[in-house]
């Protein structure tokens, strides 16, 4: 059976690609601005990505803290870094982030696990 993290991949690759393909101009502009905003400029991709996850906790979107989750932790955001930005998260959006920050443990440690299962021998 497969995990969140897979799931999410999954679906998340399929549906861009569908909304991609439907080439409507002003989405497919929003999805390059998406992109760029995430690169190194004045403030480095990692730390934008870290923002990004404070963000979205405080939104409460829980595809876009699964996805910011997997850039901060492929740019080698540590669990003790992970929980300080929770912790930020927590203090700007109140106890309502709380499910959300329970959410996006479960989800570091899955990715955790999944990454850990791929360096395997």
């Amino acid at each position: 059976m497969a995990g969140r993290v897979e799931e999410f991949n999954k679906f998340r690759e399929e549906m861009n690609r569908r909304i991609l393909d439907a080439d409507h101009q002003t989405i497919k502009r929003f999805f390059g601005v998406d992109t760029l905003t995430y690169r190194d400029g004045s403030l480095p991709a990692k730390v934008k990505e870290m923002l990004g996850l404070v963000a979205s906790l405080v939104l409460r979107c829980d595809d876009c803290v699964a996805y910011h989750i997997q850039q901060c932790y492929q740019y080698g955001v540590t669990r003790n870094e992970f929980f300080d930005i929770f912790s930020v998260a927590m203090t700007v959006g109140g106890s309502i982030t709380i499910p959300h920050i329970r959410r996006a443990v479960a989800f570091l440690d899955e990715l955790i696990e999944v990454e850990k299962a791929k360096n395997r021998p």
